[in-house]
């Protein structure tokens, strides 16, 4: 694999190590930059390993198809141009970060063992990360965009790269180490939230702060969504993890809340949108059926393991961050034990459930609290009977989902898990059909109006945050 993989072999060149949901998107992103003539001013080598999902991303990405299910259309349109144009290839080649400018991390690092005593495995991460040590010129900018434990980058990342480029007889100095999370949202705005939302960034060094700087301005909008430049790499690490953290602790508040409103016959929503009206209160979060994802469901976990593991601080704890993935976890349990009270018991019932991937308008099924809900609903004794239109396999259960939905006669009961589209737009009389299935709407996907008609053709309606 060389240069002359691509149309222009001029362009410098930037790798994307791996290959998921934000480094697919990322690596598009950096492809799409172009100049004022509309030319491409980057090649751009997408880097996963040989194994099936990896092999299965490099074949999309190089068929100009983005790897994921996803409702962007920008995303779609500039994955099929960076194939037309030539200058996105993807690889399982590690030889390639020998010819990039720039190196961007996005590999995973998962959390290890039992959440009540959280820890991570740096091992495949460190791994990763002296790839590119091995291959890397001197002077490269390598960016990490990964979600790591604060000090990961300055204790992990910076020793692992100087001890790679001495074993090469290199300067164990020469190379540019900066970090800048990601806060990629799948969905409609997928593309945009890599290329027209703000950034934080931090430099290894003032010589990295800057090339990552003068590397961001080429690909984001920075005029309109300045950069925000932080002292040193550990205090971006923990930008990123504070900020999940208050994400997940707001929505943990407002689950409690919902509790509340249901006993005593309460809209929820309507309170939380009044609220929403003080601008200093516009983020309150609302209750639904469950946290997923890659993020916020174990990036509150992060400060601990990083106060032990890195900095040997074993006396800090951070209370409020590990309650708040407890009760969010919980969650899915909340909603089976409402329709169980619906329906006078689960067993032997048949259950429709809308929605399996973790977020409206997207495919991702990681973390997703419908799996929390389909395994114990299937073991007290019900049949589930799963949808969503942007996953057609349901990778942690190994079901192939049918693209059709399920027949309200054929179902006991259906919850509505996700707000996807289809769902928000469903014409539910027609789906009924004469049939009087259950309905819990589990995350406000339901309109009143789509709610009322269910209620007018005999359907018992119940909602997650609303007393009816």
């Amino acid at each position: 694999m060389s240069v002359r993989s691509f149309s222009n072999p001029n362009l410098p060149v930037v790798c994307v190590q791996g290959l998921g949901f934000v480094g697919s998107a990322m690596a598009v992103s950096i492809a799409s930059a172009c100049n004022a003539d509309g030319q491409p001013i980057f090649n751009v080598f997408g880097v996963d390993l040989p194994s099936e999902s990896g092999l299965a991303a490099i074949t999309a990405l190089n068929e100009g198809r983005f790897p994921s299910s996803t409702t962007d259309v920008k995303l779609k349109s500039a994955t099929k141009s960076a194939q037309v144009n030539r200058n996105l290839v993807a690889t399982a080649e590690e030889s390639v970060y020998g010819l990039a400018e720039v190196i961007v991390c996005d590999i995973n690092l998962d959390l290890a063992g039992d959440k009540r005593l959280p820890d991570v495995d740096f091992d495949m991460f460190e791994a990763g990360i002296r790839t590119i040590g091995r291959h890397m010129r001197p002077r490269t900018l390598v960016l990490v965009e990964s979600t790591v434990p604060p000090g990961t980058c300055g204790r992990v990342v910076a020793p692992a790269l100087a001890d790679e480029l001495r074993c090469r007889n290199e300067d164990p100095n020469s190379f540019l180490l900066a970090h800048s999370f990601e806060r990629v949202m799948p969905g409609d705005d997928y593309f945009d939230s890599i290329v027209n939302f703000w950034r934080v960034y931090a430099g290894h060094t003032p010589d990295a702060a800057v090339a990552c700087r003068d590397f961001f301005e080429k690909i984001i909008n920075t005029r309109d969504f300045p950069m925000t430049e932080l002292a040193s790499t550990t205090a971006s690490e923990i930008t990123k993890i504070m900020e999940n953290s208050f994400r997940a602790v707001n929505i943990a508040f407002v689950e409690e809340w919902a509790r509340f409103a249901e006993v005593v016959k309460v809209d929820l929503y309507e309170v939380i949108g009044a609220i929403r009206k003080r601008p200093t209160h516009s983020n309150l979060m609302q209750p639904g059926f469950g946290v997923g994802g890659y993020c916020l469901t174990k990036d509150p976990l992060f400060a601990k393991i990083s106060a032990r593991r890195l900095f040997d601080l074993e006396g800090l704890s951070f209370p409020f961050s590990e309650r708040a993935v407890e009760v969010n976890d919980a969650m899915p349990q909340v909603s089976l034990r409402r329709l169980d009270n619906m329906l006078g018991g689960l067993k032997g019932k048949c259950i429709a459930l809308f929605g399996v991937s973790y977020r409206q308008d997207v495919g991702d099924t990681r973390c997703s609290p419908s799996e929390t809900f389909f395994r114990a609903a299937c073991g007290v004794g019900a049949t589930i009977k799963a949808h969503d239109p942007l996953v057609i396999k349901w990778e942690e259960l190994g079901l192939e989902l049918d693209p059709m939905l399920p027949i309200a006669s054929s179902v006991d009961a259906a919850v509505f898990a996700v707000r996807h589209r289809e769902y928000r737009e469903m014409d539910v009389l027609a789906w009924t059909n004469g049939s009087k299935p259950a309905v819990l709407d589990a995350n406000n996907v339901l309109s009143l109006k789509q709610r009322k008609e269910l209620r007018s053709v005999g359907c018992k309606v119940e909602s997650i945050g609303i007393g009816e």
